[in-house]
């Protein structure tokens, strides 16, 4: 049984290091996740990936089924998830192909499936969402960026956009004035959904893009795929340095 998940975002949809050992496809009550699980194995240790956007990346960050991704990887006796995430840098130093371990976020998403608390069956259900994130398996991902001599941000807070067009600069301006140091469109509801189901998670943030108004000019794709190349690249030697971590 893998204990660990990687969900891959995007850029990242195979991983070349896992050797795969069998796909697996999940029914949830929550309909289908975004494909199928890749059980393998990674620098010695049993894993299972997931493509969040599916493994053709055709799944827009608004229409994830983050309910039925989450559930899938806790049946299967998954405890704790990596999410990997590409972003836009806010703040200064996080410039195109720097990489980030957010310990904060922010949610500005709406009209999303963002609980499994629902019928009302129990009660009201409160989770404690003060550190959104995992700070053992958080730590673990920053102690094996230094062992790998990557250099990243051991401290971001995250702004969940609803996508999938990027913001304006007008918008990020006052993200910024929120505190707000890198934007992407997946962070949310999967970061309170793994907390609902008591998944440790955690997320590696690759800064693909300047966000709006940082950088020159408009931003192109060709530019974001060109420092997802570099910045995945750095995933995936961050990835083998943790396993023996955890």
């Amino acid at each position: 049984m893998s204990e660990i998940a990687i969900i891959g975002g995007t850029g990242l949809t195979t991983l070349d290091s896992l050797e795969i050992i069998r796909r697996e496809m999940i029914q949830t009550p929550y309909g289908e996740p975004s494909g199928p699980v890749t059980h393998g194995v990674l620098s010695g240790r049993e894993v299972v990936f997931l493509a969040r956007h599916g493994y053709g990346h055709t799944i827009a960050p608004h229409q994830v089924n983050y309910r039925a991704n989450l559930w899938a990887l806790k049946d299967i006796g998954v405890e704790k998830v990596i999410a990997i995430a590409a972003v836009g840098g806010i703040r200064a130093d996080l410039v195109p192909g720097r990489l980030a371990f957010p310990d904060q976020i922010i949610d500005y998403t709406w009209s999303r499936d963002n609980t499994f608390f629902e019928d009302g069956g129990n009660g009201v259900t409160h989770i404690d969402f003060t550190w959104p994130y995992c700070e053992e398996l958080r730590q673990q991902l920053i102690q094996a960026a230094a062992s790998a001599g990557i250099d990243a941000s051991d401290k971001a807070t995250y702004a969940a956009t609803q996508g999938p067009r990027l913001e304006t600069a007008a918008e990020v301006d006052r993200l910024q004035r929120d505190g707000c140091d890198i934007v992407g469109m997946t962070g949310m509801p999967e970061a309170a959904l793994a907390r609902e189901l008591e998944l440790c998670y955690a997320t590696c943030a690759v800064v693909a893009n300047a966000a709006a108004g940082r950088g020159e000019g408009e931003i192109s794709l060709q530019e974001i795929e060109h420092n997802l190349v570099s910045g995945m690249s750095q995933v995936g030697r961050i990835l083998e340095a943790v396993m023996p971590l955890i």
